[in-house]
Order: structure tokens, then sequence, then C-alpha cells
């Protein structure tokens, strides 16, 4: 699959179910539900609702929807027929319509503090896993993080490099989560791909960072990028999660659902792999629809967009992922 972004233009994410009252019909031939994998990996699971605010400077509003079957599996091969969209209830004119994979800029932001030693190598792998679904056109940096964070590898299209790096990394002192992040968007003004994405691996909150939750939360909601996350921790019911730990869920989700991005938590560390597949097949299998506003006032609020699936003969239950809103320009 190959789209097109538009420059300055902000990707949109979050799940709607469209309700079907019998069972799903076998889908016809031009349906396609295979997605395209690289690698062995594990089917993607539910994705819930997401909502973020974000600020477009531009007059046309592109869109990137994910739709899956019942049994969340990417579908593909649909039309623009197929989709309705409305903004503040009020249907748009859908005049741009793709299903191709465009090029990413993806930066990897990876925890290497003292409480990672026994989560590295699985870590490592899950990168790994992650780049295998990669466009050739895409680029890539690292950014790892223990007591300050540290760009280890600038954008490169070399995804080679990226896993290299890593295999020399050591776990050692404190958490700069949330200085690990800042400096991840401040690098990615440097993308030169209009589509941008953040993964996180880490396992845990933050305890030794210099910026403050509030701020980084209001540079993420600012920004065109898509923040997904998975976070490592011990079973809830054990004695090993730090305080740390037990508030590094909520930062992490706070993070990515702002972005329209997901947080995937984990207690199995041999899930890591499978669950970064994932995300990068999650990346490759959107739609996006582009819309020019009925309502042109730049009037700076915010407004809410829906993306609904109109029932087609043939096609089983299929569920929408989308953004739910942006900011309109001020003037």
């Amino acid at each position: 699959m190959r789209y097109y972004l538009a420059l300055g233009v902000v990707p949109f994410v979050v799940w709607a179910a469209l309700a079907a009252d019998e069972p799903p019909p076998p889908p016809p031939a031009n349906v396609t539900i295979t997605p395209r994998v690289r690698g062995k990996v594990a089917e993607p699971e539910t994705i819930i609702d997401r909502r973020a605010s974000i600020r477009v400077d531009t007059t046309l509003v592109l869109i990137p929807v994910a739709v899956t079957d019942p049994m969340t599996r990417f579908v593909t091969g649909l039309d623009k027929e197929n989709f309705k969209l409305l903004e503040n209830n009020v249907e748009q004119e859908i005049s741009q319509f793709s299903s191709e994979d465009a090029p990413l800029s993806v930066g990897i932001v990876f925890d290497t503090s003292g409480s990672m030693g026994s989560k590295l190598p699985k870590s490592r792998e899950a990168v790994k896993q992650f780049l295998k679904t990669a466009n050739p056109e895409d680029e890539f940096f690292l950014i790892q993080f223990n007591d300050r964070p540290e760009v280890v590898v600038p954008f490169t299209p070399d995804s080679e490099e990226i896993v290299n790096r890593l295999i020399y990394t050591q776990a050692k002192g404190r958490t700069a989560l949330l200085d690990g992040v800042y400096t991840a968007m401040n690098q990615m003004k440097k993308a030169r791909n209009p589509r941008k994405a953040i993964l996180i691996i880490s396992d845990g909150g933050d305890n030794s960072s210099r910026y403050t939750q509030s701020e980084v939360r209001n540079f993420v909601r600012e920004a065109d990028v898509q923040i997904y996350a998975i976070g490592i921790y011990e079973p809830i019911a054990s004695r090993g999660r730090t305080p740390e730990e037990m508030t590094g869920p909520a930062l992490l989700g706070e993070l990515t659902d702002q972005t329209g991005g997901r947080h995937f938590e984990i207690n199995n560390l041999a899930e890591l792999p499978d669950v970064a597949a994932k995300i990068g097949i999650e990346l490759r299998n959107q739609y996006v629809l582009g819309y020019s506003p009925k309502n042109a006032a730049r009037d700076g609020k915010y407004r809410r967009v829906q993306v609904k699936l109109v029932k087609t003969t043939g096609l089983p239950q299929l569920k929408a992922t989308f953004r739910t809103g942006y900011y309109a320009p001020a003037q």
C-alpha cells in the first residue's frame, strides 16, 4: 500500500464500531483482509477509542483510518464510497482518498535505566521486529534515556544502524522518560516525511526528568506525531513494581491517547516482539480521507471529526479507527 500526505497535516486515529445483527458473511473477492506482513507476528488486538487535540494550518484535512474485521485483521480494498465523514455533525465531501503505504519518519525512544537489565534482550528484539515492517523510503532515529536522554542515532534511512547500536546498550541509572519524549519531539522537527511516529519502549514511570508531565503533554498535543508505547510492567499482584512503575501505565497512556496512538501493557517479555510488529503493521494499514471543511472560519476552535463505515452487502462487521478532532487555524 502507498499513500501520500500533504505537509503540515497531522494523522488522526481512534476506534468506532459498526453494529451487525446477523453473523458476518464471507467478504467479497475485491476486499482483502490479510495485511502485508514481514515475518511472523501475532494477530492485532482490539483497539479502543482515542481522543486528541491538534492544530491544522491548511484548508485540507487528511484523516488516516484503519479498518478491521471481527477477528481484528486489517481490511484493505475498500473504496471511498465505503466511508462517510462528518465534522461537528455536518457531513463533509471526501475530496481525496488513498489506501497506500506512505513513507514514515520514525523515532525509537528506548529505556536503558537500571531496572531494564533483564528486559533489554527482548526489548532489542522488539525494535528489530518493528523495523521489519518498514517502508524502504522510511527514515529513523534512536534516542536512549536513563538519567538523561541521548540522541544515539540521528535520522538515517538505514534501519540496521538502529539495530546495531542497540547491541551495545547497557542498563544503568534512573528514568528520564519525559525528557526522552521531549527530545524525540524536537528531533522530529528535522523529519523529511509528512507522516511521523514515535515508538517508546520503557518499563515504568519517570523519576529523573527536568520537564514536567504537563509541559510534555502540551508539547505532544500541538505536534503532528503519532506516539505508540510498549510498557513492560511487573504483574499488579507482584511486589516487584516500584512506585514509578505503578504510575507508568497512566503516564504512557496519556501521552499516546493525545496523538491517536496506542499504549500496550506487557507482563510477559516473550510478547514484546509480536506487539512491536503489530504496531508496525497498524501504521502500514491505513486509508487516508481528505476533505476541505465546509466551515471555513479560521477561529482556532476544536472541531470533532467522525468517520462512519457505510453498510455494504457481503462485508462482515467492520470496525474503523480514526482521530476524533483537530484545532482549526486561527487568524
